[in-house]
């Protein structure tokens, strides 16, 4: 037992390296070179005492928020297992009392647009990574260079048409190519730091502090490159629910903390022996006949990084959606063992097309280094911010412990949000401008659904008394043989799609089940709470409501809810097998009421286009669904 034990976990820490370690296991590539780079507005000159003080205060960075923040604090705070951003949204929503709600409610908004600092993300990483990758070439030929960006644009193009078979058949494959990568880059480090032991005093934070104090107006603004070193931090905690804590935070410490450790102090060792080689330290410091090699498994492993931001972004915009903070979008599942594995067509074609605009706009990683850092420091400013409101507030963590953790830890993270601020004008506008946007369509989706859910309930009536007035109907409604199903939003309306059926069809099936689907704040529902009944005051009448409650990770698949219903339940046998699903399509129209701007209206109306089929997203038989329509001003 003890063994399988061990190999089960060992598969998954394997898992967890192939996945979860992508993106801040390639920072390597290009941090060091992105802060010495003489193209900066703001360039840090090469010099023993600078090098000594950028890798310590690298490491010294990767220690406070990585390993601190994140692995140590922020990982405790879980949704039933499940972790990101908006898990921590998800909890403040839950935990909020009255007395706080305000101060929640404004969090949780800062954590979405921290969600949407993350699709910018989701952009970036793409491109930067496998940019630096394939920029080796110029390493072993400058002529070669030409060739960078129409290489990385087919690789893009490749990775993103893959995504709809999902990464179940290659998945296995990730975490020996990452072991293989974090093992050539410690090796490499290892070397560069034989021939130059001195650099290892790096690991003193005396040096990162002297910097910081001593030449403040140079470090200050290396902070804008020096945070690439921790992009991809959210993505151990946004991946937790995957893998589980104790496997992330092992594969962490036993491999992906050391072997990144050793890159950067051996290419600050190979930078101190000879300056020149700052162009591409982390290439330059690999033995000239391993070069390609390594070129072809740095490719691999930035892709890899994508595939697992890329993997994220589903994950995001899937919890956004049942959240209610996007509609409903077309998910589909590429494994059938792991739910998590997702595939959402719009939300990779908008990410194919925003990585190959990047590519080709900036052309080079150095350039989009600017852009990279400000959706990173955003990101994680946020996270900080509210995991430790929700420490203080759910799990009575003192001031005394609060106040000076969230103040050292949000003062780091401030002084990096800062130094991207002086990258402003050069890139770092694109990851606000896109998150600014995806926010805008948030708030206004949410906005929007609220106020035509509630205009929806005035066309719909309450359903009890219209229940009522069927029961007590003279002459009698006619009910023919059968079963037909209502989806409906919730449980005291009326389907307007049974509406217009009794009022202008006047017939009613046989045996009616009205159902709402609810998404629930916690990832899954199990099969034995997932539903429950209502005969809405008349035993006998064949009406009965039905509420199916889902996870929010989980996809509904309405008829196999429907199949967990015992006879008492629905008031008699019924007979899925041949039942009729009723959907109700709205027809939004702007109108004059003053509930939205104009502009934020005609938003929400377009957004709505991109609703996902609901016959599809709750697997209806599609030959036995009806759709009926209404039209809804708001």
């Amino acid at each position: 037992m003890q063994t399988g034990t061990g190999s089960l976990r060992a598969a998954v820490v394997v898992a967890a390296l192939g996945v979860v370690f992508g993106d801040i296991g390639t920072s390597p590539i290009y941090t060091i070179q992105t802060v010495f780079n003489p193209g900066d507005p703001h360039p840090v000159p090469v010099s023993d005492a600078h090098v000594y003080g950028v890798v310590s205060l690298i490491f010294w960075s990767v220690m406070l928020i990585v390993t601190l923040t994140y692995v140590t604090l922020v990982m405790r705070a879980d949704n039933h297992g499940e972790g990101g951003i908006m898990a921590l949204i998800t909890l403040l929503r839950r935990w909020s009392d009255g007395r706080g709600r305000r101060t929640a409610a404004l969090l949780a908004g800062a954590g979405l647009f921290g969600a949407a600092l993350f699709f910018g993300d989701s952009m970036i990483t793409p491109a930067i990574s496998v940019l630096s990758a394939v920029e080796g070439l110029k390493v072993i030929d400058p002529g070669l260079g030409e060739l960078v960006v129409p290489i990385t644009a087919v690789i893009i193009v490749g990775l993103f048409s893959v995504q709809r078979r999902g990464t179940a058949a290659i998945g296995r494959f990730f975490g020996p190519v990452m072991i293989l990568w974090f093992t050539a880059i410690g090796a490499c480090g290892v070397g560069g730091i034989v021939r130059n032991p001195e650099i290892l005093r790096a690991l003193s934070p005396a040096y990162a502090v002297a910097f910081l104090t001593d030449h403040f107006h140079i470090a200050f603004f290396a902070l804008a490159a020096v945070v690439l070193a921790v992009t991809g931090a959210e993505a151990l905690y946004a991946d937790m629910g995957h893998f589980g804590r104790r496997a992330i935070t092992f594969g962490w410490v036993g491999l992906v903390l050391p072997a990144c450790t050793l890159s950067y102090f051996g290419q600050g060792a190979l930078v101190l022996a000879d300056q020149s080689t700052v162009a591409a330290p982390f290439f330059l410091l690999t033995p000239e006949w391993a070069r390609i090699p390594m070129i072809l498994l740095a490719t691999a492993a930035t892709v890899i990084a994508s595939q697992a931001v890329i993997t994220g972004a589903f994950s995001v915009a899937s919890q956004a959606a049942r959240l209610g903070y996007l509609p409903r979008l077309r998910i589909e599942h590429t494994s059938a063992a792991t739910i998590g594995q997702i595939y959402v067509p719009w939300i990779n074609g908008a990410l194919l097309i925003g990585v190959l605009i990047l590519v080709f706009a900036f052309r080079s990683s150095a350039s989009l280094a600017y852009a990279f850092g400000m959706a990173v420091t955003g990101t994680i400013t946020i996270t900080t911010t509210l995991f430790f409101y929700y420490a203080r507030t759910r799990w009575g963590w003192p001031l005394w412990a609060v106040l000076p953790g969230a103040g050292v830890l949000l003062t780091v993270d401030l002084m990096f949000f800062g130094a991207n601020l002086t990258k402003l004008v050069h890139g770092a506008w694109l990851p606000l401008t896109i998150a600014v946007a995806t926010f805008t369509v948030m708030t206004t989706w949410q906005r929007g659904y609220e106020i035509v859910t509630g205009r929806r309930q005035q066309s719909e009536g309450p359903l009890r008394e219209f229940i009522d007035g069927l029961v007590h109907r003279d002459p009698p409604l006619i009910r023919i043989p059968g079963t037909a199903v209502f989806l409906d939003r919730g449980r005291h309306t009326v389907p307007l799609a049974m509406r217009a059926n009794v009022e202008h069809n006047h017939v009613l099936a046989e045996h009616v089940i009205i159902v709402s689907v609810e998404t629930e704040t916690v990832p899954r529902v199990p099969d034995s709470e997932r539903m429950t009944h209502d005969d809405l005051g008349y035993a006998r009448d064949g009406i009965v409501h039905v509420a199916a409650r889902f996870g929010y990770l989980e996809r509904p698949n309405v008829p196999r809810a429907l199949a967990l219903l015992a006879p008492e339940d629905t008031e008699g046998p019924i007979d899925l097998a041949s039942a009729s699903y009723f959907l109700s399509k709205l027809d939004l129209r702007p109108g004059d009421a003053p509930t939205m701007a104009p502009w934020r209206k005609r938003l929400f109306v377009a957004t709505s286009h991109i609703t996902a089929d609901a016959a599809a997203q709750f697997d209806l038989p599609l030959d036995r669904t009806v759709i009926v329509g209404a039209r809804i001003e708001f």
